[in-house]
């Protein structure tokens, strides 16, 4: 088939080299006018580290990456409101910190056309009729036989699935992200979070190698109402780093190296849902099928498995449309699962409902200790968790 990708971030790269693989004349239009990541870091779940095994790219995942075996959160007195090990899972169970830089080269390497991507092509409609792509400068691309949408949580595209977009919103709050250089880091293979009610929650993970730099590299995060994310600025940063230091005082060393706002990322995140995620020929992956609140780290690690489970359905059915189905089916349950938690527990760590912080830190503890409990939050922690499907 010819297929046309939109986007060259994770879920694109990913089918890319899918169906490249499978014999299929892709095209990859991305409207950066140079190739390259966008983001800090990560933490690389089990099941989409199972993607880059099957993409042989796994040890070498391993390699750039740093491993991440356990996650605490804690009040600013010490009191633990989330504490996981992956081993409790099962035995040899562990995610992985990676920075985006890293994963990108990675994904990169593997990929036979990454040399013929076309890069400075905004494309922003999908002609359904004659099945083709039309740019912003009125360009026309295509016919394609499939169209993959992967441009991500904001997407230009994702109305052209259309009658399928169930919720579009975005969410009151979001953060501000960047990598520092801690080489003596206590906690490489914990990733540490700190709340203050809430209207604070302050990161840091480990995430192993930075293409292009030396030393080890951790993902610092700090929550912030969406109006002050958008108006991030050099007095914000000084503020941020006062509050960040008064509640996690280890960090002030680390902070110091921080004096511009224009040294962190800024991110808002989205609430989408899709009844189904395709329309006719096009078909949309990763972020901009299913964009959520990061609360649950499975932003990266879905996008991996969309591009699989789309790649495996088309491998297995001749025809597009019941591949489409098939891929539908296939990832309904696991979507629709992390959609409803992130839904339900990003307001317990980011929202103006203080009063949800005390009983939050009071329960989210002994709760976590419950046999039946603790299996559910670390099949949520590991990617691999999922509702019941209604027949």
């Amino acid at each position: 088939m010819r297929v046309g990708i939109v986007g060259y971030g994770t879920a694109g790269q990913a089918a890319a080299i899918l169906l490249g693989r499978q014999g299929h004349e892709v095209t990859v239009f991305e409207k950066s006018p140079v190739l390259g990541p966008v983001g800090a870091g990560f933490l690389l779940q089990p099941t989409g580290l199972a993607v880059l095994d099957r993409l042989a790219l796994a040890e070498k995942a391993l390699a750039l990456g740093q491993r991440i075996d356990e996650l605490h959160g804690t009040t600013p007195s010490g009191r633990a409101v989330m504490a996981m090990r992956y081993a409790d899972r099962r035995p040899g169970c562990f995610g992985l910190g990676m920075t985006r830089g890293a994963l990108f080269e990675l994904l990169r390497s593997a990929d036979a056309g990454a040399t013929t991507v076309r890069t400075g092509i905004r494309i922003v409609a999908h002609d359904e009729a004659t099945s083709s792509l039309h740019d912003e400068e009125g360009h026309v691309h295509g016919p394609f036989d499939l169209v993959v949408v992967a441009d991500g949580a904001h997407s230009v595209l994702r109305p052209h699935c259309k009658g399928q977009v169930r919720r579009e919103s975005l969410y009151p709050w979001g953060a501000v992200w960047c990598l520092l250089r801690v080489d003596d880091w206590h906690a490489h293979e914990h990733l540490l979070q700190r709340y203050a009610g809430t209207r604070t929650m302050i990161g840091m993970l480990p995430v192993g190698t930075r293409p292009g730099h030396e030393g080890r590299w951790v993902t610092f995060f700090f929550s912030l109402p969406g109006d002050r994310v958008e108006c991030f600025d050099d007095a914000a940063l000084d503020d941020m780093k006062r509050e960040a230091v008064a509640l996690w005082p280890e960090l002030a060393p680390h902070l110091a190296s921080l004096e511009r706002a224009d040294q962190l990322h800024k991110a808002r995140y989205r609430d989408v849902v899709l009844r189904r995620p395709h329309h006719g020929h096009l078909v949309v992956i990763g972020d901009a099928a299913h964009a959520m609140s990061p609360q649950l780290g499975q932003g990266v690690n879905m996008a991996l498995l969309d591009a699989e489970a789309l790649a495996d359905a088309l491998a297995a059915h001749d025809d597009i449309d019941k591949a489409l189905g098939a891929y539908r089916r296939g990832r309904h349950a696991h979507v629709r699962t992390y959609q409803f938690m992130s839904r339900w527990l990003t307001p317990l760590f980011q929202s103006d409902h203080a009063w949800l912080g005390p009983g939050r830190d009071a329960l989210f503890g002994p709760m976590g200790r419950l046999p039946g409990v603790r299996g559910t939050m670390l099949g949520i922690l590991s990617g691999e968790a999922r509702l019941r499907r209604k027949h």
